[in-house]
This record gives structure tokens, sequence and C-alpha cells, in this order.
């Protein structure tokens, strides 16, 4: 086998990642856009001594998880890398691997690990969706019938074609966040093109508009539509404002980020409201939340209830617990189980959201929790923060990165009755619970995937651990 080869093969599985496996002449073979069970015909594009990669040429044969897309733009788009796979067969395929992260990297062989939950309507899930203008991509076949006298493409709005940031996908739907939103999208992009704004350029640094943010509230309803801009031009803005308003009167707030850094993300580094607050609230559970245009929320309103849920009902709370939430960030999980415990202590070493915190338990008069500023490593060990009591229980949700080994050894010889790790990457979550049980004072008692992103790989998911009496 060599690269240019065309070969047939039965997909076999998905790795961690999104692509599809299969098998030839002893290699690995890592495909895009198989499902497993398809007979498939490969064209092999990159060999390597262990695996190869190949582009899908044709299914000879679906498999029975095979289902048709709903977006047109599938399989250009990277929004949706499973679309393509029926819902209950994704479930199934994400708790394969969570089992197999806590099998191989944890060494937790033999652990009941049940079905992820899953959502109730996984598409419109999303509340927040970040858009680029940009370059638009055509294909080759789009480039050839436009002719070398069409001149270069209007300015697209729409999601990065993955692997290239240089270039844009022209969205014209997206089933990710809600219909509203996508005729937003459309509606701003018209108005873009109308008055031939701008697009600003990270190679020439020149230019106006960089990204589209629209924030929406599931449960309240509000409305956010934040313009991302290199400069501060408030004409422009003031006619985008009363166009938007007058099109979407469920619109509640207009805000404008301008940001000159040539980084691509979609952050201002100063903020200008044109209508409302430049805030919208949003629940979860009793909880309210003001959300601004940068502040970190869960996107999948709906399920991060189920997943701060499935972390209350693992810490089994006690009415004088005190509660350790690390990695508190703007302290939704430490206000959801704050009735519960006489004491939550949230600790954040970014100071935003450790501001956000505090205002959040404010505003939901919430009095029984206290947020501090601070690395965790040197916080556990009472370097940076006044003394607080040892915990009864132990929530963290850390980044994708996961802990520090030296957090994860902490945690440990703090010796709570509980501790709930609830993490983004099954994979270091595997390696730093390893790290918790080798103390032999812990096990693992109970795990639950959740399906925050119906149609991509990623699964969240929460374990209990609980006091060994071994």
């Amino acid at each position: 086998m060599k690269r240019g080869d065309e070969i047939e093969a039965v997909i076999e599985d998905l790795a961690v990642g999104g692509n599809s496996v299969a098998r030839a002449e002893g290699l690995v073979l890592f495909v895009r856009g198989g499902v497993p069970g398809d007979r498939v015909k490969l064209r092999v594009r990159l060999m390597k001594k262990k695996f190869a990669e190949a582009d899908l040429v044709g299914v000879v044969l679906p498999s029975p998880h095979r289902t048709a897309p709903r977006c047109v733009h599938f399989g250009t788009c990277g929004g949706c890398t499973w679309q393509h796979i029926d819902y209950a067969a994704q479930l199934e395929f994400k708790r394969r691997h969570v089992a197999d992260a806590l099998a191989r990297l944890g060494g937790f062989s033999g652990l009941d690990v049940p079905p992820p939950i899953g959502a109730d309507e996984p598409y419109y899930y999303r509340n927040k969706m970040e858009f680029s203008f940009g370059p638009m991509w055509r294909t080759q076949e789009e480039m050839a019938a436009a002719g070398e006298d069409a001149g270069p493409p209007p300015p697209a709005l729409g999601l990065h074609i993955p692997g290239r940031f240089d270039r844009v996908l022209d969205l014209r739907e997206c089933h990710l966040q809600s219909l509203t939103s996508a005729r937003l999208v459309n509606f701003v992009r018209a108005w873009a093109r109308e008055g031939a704004i701008p697009v600003y350029s990270t190679f020439t640094q020149e230019g106006y508009l960089r990204n589209l943010v629209i924030r929406e509230a599931r449960r309240t309803g509000e409305r956010m539509v934040n313009l991302v801009t290199a400069d501060d031009r408030p004409g422009v803005m003031q006619e985008l404002t009363r166009n938007l308003l007058a099109e979407f009167p469920g619109v509640t707030t207009v805000v404008n980020n301008i940001t000159s850094r040539r980084s691509q993300v979609a952050v201002g580094e100063r903020e200008r409201v044109y209508h409302g607050t430049g805030r919208i609230t949003e629940r979860i559970g009793e909880r309210s939340y003001s959300i601004s245009a940068n502040s970190f929320f869960q996107t999948n309103t709906l399920q991060a209830e189920r997943l701060y849920d499935t972390a209350l009902r693992f810490a089994a709370l006690r009415a004088a617990d005190t509660v350790y939430d690390l990695y508190s960030g703007t302290g939704t999980i430490a206000l959801h189980v704050s009735s519960h415990a006489a004491r939550v202590i949230g600790i954040e070493s970014v100071a935003d959201a450790v501001a956000d915190a505090r205002r959040n338990a404010a505003e939901n008069g919430v009095t029984n929790c206290a947020f501090l500023e601070g690395d965790l490593n040197a916080t556990l060990a009472g370097r940076e923060a006044p003394h607080i009591d040892p915990p009864d229980v132990v929530i963290v949700d850390p980044p994708r990165a996961g802990l520090h080994a030296n957090v994860a050894r902490k945690i440990a010889a703090l010796g709570p009755r509980t501790v709930v790790y609830v993490s983004c990457n099954p994979a270091t979550q595997a390696r730093d619970l390893k790290i918790i049980c080798d103390s032999g004072k812990y096990v693992i008692a109970a795990v639950q995937p959740v399906d925050m992103f119906p149609h991509t790989y990623h699964v969240e998911n929460v374990v209990g651990l609980a006091k060994s009496f071994q």
C-alpha cells in the first residue's frame, strides 16, 4: 500500500478527535467521514510506519448507524463532525471513549460506565456562537465555475474551514444555535455587503469587521448581538443597531467589542453598548446568572443543568458540609450546590471570573459562598489564602489540560469524604484520577458521562470518588 492507492475497507471504530478507523495490510487507517460498520472505498493520502491517513472516496455499503446529515454545509464545515451518525449511536461511541480512557490511561478496568445523558433536542442547543468575517472559501469546482474574470469573492461570514484560518465558509444555515441566530448571520452579512464595510485582515492589519458573536438565553429568551471590530466607528454601529432592532425586536442588547490585536480571539480590549444593558440573564436550576459579552458560561444551558445535577448527586452533600469548588470559574457549580451545604469555597485563578462569581452570588442572595483568587497549587497549600476549614467534599472542574499532579496529590491529602471530578477531557481526567486513587484513600464509586455537544466527538464526564475502606 502506498500513497494514492485506492482500497476497500470496513470502518471499525471512531477515534478520539472525530476520525474513523479502518485497517488494511496490517496498518491502522484514519479516515474522516466514516461510520463504524461502513464498507468504504478509500484513497491513501499519507503513509507512516505504523498508520496511514485516507480520504473517503465513496460508501460501498452504509453502516446501519449512518444517517443523512441535516446541514448542507456538513463535510466542509468543522462545526459538526458526527452529524452523519445516528444520535443513539453517537452516545454509545462516547460511552466507549470514556470507558476506554478510564481503563487504558487510568487503569480502572471493569467499571460500569453508563450511556451519556443525552440531549432532548440534539440540534439548536448552543447558547453562544462565534462567527468570523474573512475571505470566502471556495472549492476548486466553484472557482472554475466562477472563471478568472469573476474577480475576488465577496467577504464571507461564517466559520473557519478546518485547518484553514485564512478562509471562512460562508454559512447560510447552521443547526447548532437557533433558527433566529442563522437569520441574524444572514442579515448582518447582507448589511455589511450592501454598505461595502471592509473586513479586517490579520495580514495587512486593515479593515473593520472581525467577528459576530450571538448569545441566547434559553430560559429567559434574552438575546445579545456582539460585533467585534478592529476600531471604533459609532456611526456604523448606530446604523447596524437601528436595522437590527427593526428586523429582530427580540434582540435585547447590542454590544461592540473593539480590539486592535492581531489575534483572532473574539474578545475586545474595550467595549461599547449600543442597546440594552450589555448583558443577558440566564437560569440554571434555581439560580440566575448575568452574562456579559466576554463572560464564560456553559454553551449548552439545558445539558449544563443536568451536568451540575449529576455532580450534586455524586457529592451526596450533608447540611453541615464544607465544600471546595476548585477551578470555580464564574461560580455556577458552587451556587448550584450551595443550598445543600453549610459553606462553599470556590478557588479560581482568573480575576475576572472571581469577580463574576462574587457578583452572581450577590445577585442570587447567596451568602454561604466565598470565592478566592489564586493559583490552586499554592492556595491548597495555604500559602496564598487565609485559613479555611478543611473540606468534607471537593468538586473539581478543571480545563482540558486537567490537574497539576501536585494538586491531584493535595486533594487526596486533604482527605474529603467525597471527591467529584467533572471533566471535558476523559483522557486527562483518567490520568488525574489515577494519581488520587494511587494514594490508597479513594476508589471510583460512580461514573456518568453527559453529552454537552451533540454531533461532535466531545463528551463531559462526571466521576465520584469515595473513601476506600481497604
